[in-house]
This record gives C-alpha cells, structure tokens and sequence, in this order.
C-alpha cells in the first residue's frame, strides 16, 4: 500500500517521501480501515518537528496522519461492534498513528461510525476537533447555566466546541474575526466579541470557565476574567506536570513538564484558579456521542484545500502558513 512517510525529526519544512510498505498488521480488537480521505493538522508538523517526542518517543520510518475517514475491510476476532462496509472515523491513538496512507489498523475503541448526513472529507475534518472540545469540557466540569469564555472560537475548534458546551446547557460566549459572528452566533453562541474593535476583559468578570485556543500570550487576559476557583483549559499553552503524569510519563520528565508550565500554574493560583494543558485522546464512544450532538444540527466542518496523497508535502507546508481558515485535507480514492 501507498503510505506518507518520515524517516527522522526535523525543523523546519517537513520532508516526507511516499512508499509502498505493507499492510499494517491487524490485530484481535483492530479494524483494517482503507483510508478514504485524512486531514491535516499542525499536530502532525509538531511530530515531525520532534516537538512531542517527550511524550512519545516514534521510531521511524514513521507513517504521519492522526484523524482519518474510511471503510473498514476486516475486523479483528474479539470486535463485535463493527462490520465490514462500515463507514468510520477517528482520532487515531497517539501511539498508532498513521492516515496518510492507503489504510490503517485501529483499536476499534478509538473508532465512531461516520454520521450519514457527513462526506468522507467532512468526516475526516471531525474526528479531533469533536474530541478536543469535548475532553476540554469534561476537564472544566461545568454545571449547566455555568459561563463560559472560548478564546477564538470563530475557528474549526469553535465550530465543533460551541455546539457541544451548549448541548451541556453553557453559555458561551466568545471572540474572533467581524466576518465570523453571525455564523458562529447560530451555533449556539451567546455573546460575541469582535477582537479588533471589543476588548472582551472590559466586559466580562466573574466567568465560571475558559478554554484557549490562542496560546499563552492570551492566558493572563483569559485568567482576569475568570472567578476566584474557576479552571481555564488551554490548547496551546505549555504542558504542565499534571499533564504528564496522566500519561504515565517518568518523574524526571514530569519535573521538566512541572518546570514549563509553572508561569501558567503560578498565574492561575493568584485567584485559586486552575490551569490545564490539553492533548487530545483517542476515544470512540465519546466520538459517537459528540457525533450525534453534532449531527442534530447538521454541523459542518469548513473545509480548505483537498489534496491528494502524493501532494502530502504540499498539504503540511499549507498547514504550516495557512491560506485559508478551513482544514486541509488529503483525499484517497
């Protein structure tokens, strides 16, 4: 089969090589998936980059590609939740990446059949946005009535984050572009904040929870808007010794991760806040579920450019300097 493939980390522009390899070996609880469209994200340049190395550690060659679409062609002995035919997607596992090839062997735990109103390109612009926003807000823990604040939601993240927070019963207030507020309005959010021409930390105080899409420039803004014991939950800010110790990492790898992020920890404790990192995980079941919210509302991924698998390199250097605000995308077949 056809695979995108690296052979090291390396800065800068990623250099990958396509290959024949073979079929990936399929094992008890797997599913064989043929690839049917995958995206891009800028997680998969951070893994070439060697950027999450300290999490985990590749061996190469390493076939990139972390959320696809597809339709599965086998199905190991102990699955019994899927078929043959099925149409399925997925974050795949951090550890068993590999969509950018022709086709993939999955945990079927990691799997969510694909919702009928989605295309496959659609489908495989989901997968990790969906389980990102939901994983955020099982950390915040929010009550239904509770506030809560998204930094640039006007984005993919917001697109799948503000409909989900809101089918917990959460007000969701949040910023971006002029351009964006009516459509990001009827997504169910209540309050918008044009970020060029409103400085939302003017306006709202005492907000019961914060999720950043922006970076660590944006937290201190985010945490003065916070109440006292609130918790903000952060995408791109640094990770922190709480977030490796969930992994499982060794102690002198969560000293290191306790040392990056402790200007975020010792910002949120002024107030009794709370501040965690973010990275996402495989999980099917919470998939289907934030699939089904979703597809209540027909909501729609924005999708960018759509490339074929031997135009990979070219997808990542878009992802790398963005031409548009949908996702980009790599269509197999």
């Amino acid at each position: 089969m056809k695979a995108i493939q690296i052979d090291g980390y390396k800065q800068g522009e990623v250099q990958v090589a396509l290959r024949e390899i073979e079929l990936p070996h399929v094992g008890a609880r797997d599913l064989l998936v043929r690839v049917k469209a995958a995206a891009v994200n800028p997680l998969d340049l951070l893994i070439a980059h060697g950027d999450v190395k300290l999490v985990v550690p590749y061996r190469f060659p390493l076939t990139l590609g972390n959320e696809m679409a597809g339709v599965v062609e086998q199905v190991g002995t102990e699955v019994s939740d899927f078929k043959v035919g099925d149409r399925v997607f997925a974050r795949l596992p951090i550890d068993r990446i590999g969509a950018f090839a022709e086709y993939v062997a999955v945990d079927a735990s990691a799997v969510a059949r694909i919702p009928d109103y989605l295309s496959d390109v659609e489908a495989a612009a989901v997968a990790l946005t969906a389980l990102t926003a939901e994983q955020a807000l099982d950390l915040l823990k929010l009550k239904s009535g509770s506030s809560l604040f998204i930094s640039g939601g006007s984005g993919s993240f917001g697109m799948m984050a503000i409909p989900l927070a809101a089918a917990r019963g959460l007000k969701v207030i949040t910023s971006g572009g002029a351009q964006a507020k009516e459509r990001t309005m009827q997504l169910g959010a209540s309050q918008y904040f044009d970020y060029k021409t409103e400085d939302y930390t003017t306006s709202l105080k005492d907000i019961d929870g914060a999720i950043d899409s922006l970076g660590d420039k944006e937290l201190p803004r985010l945490f003065s808007i916070l109440r006292q014991g609130a918790t903000l939950v952060s995408l791109r800010g640094m990770p922190t010794a709480r977030f490796a110790k969930s992994f499982g990492l060794p102690l002198w790898k969560q000293w290191l991760f306790k040392l990056a992020g402790l200007k975020n920890e010792r910002l949120a404790k002024k107030r009794d806040q709370q501040y965690h990192f973010i990275f996402v995980m495989a999980d099917g079941s919470q998939l289907q579920r934030a699939a089904s919210i979703l597809e209540a509302q027909e909501i729609r991924p924005e999708i960018g450019s759509v490339y074929t698998l031997e135009q990979a390199g070219e997808a990542l250097r878009e992802v790398a300097s963005p031409r548009s605000p949908g996702k980009v995308i790599i269509q197999l077949g």
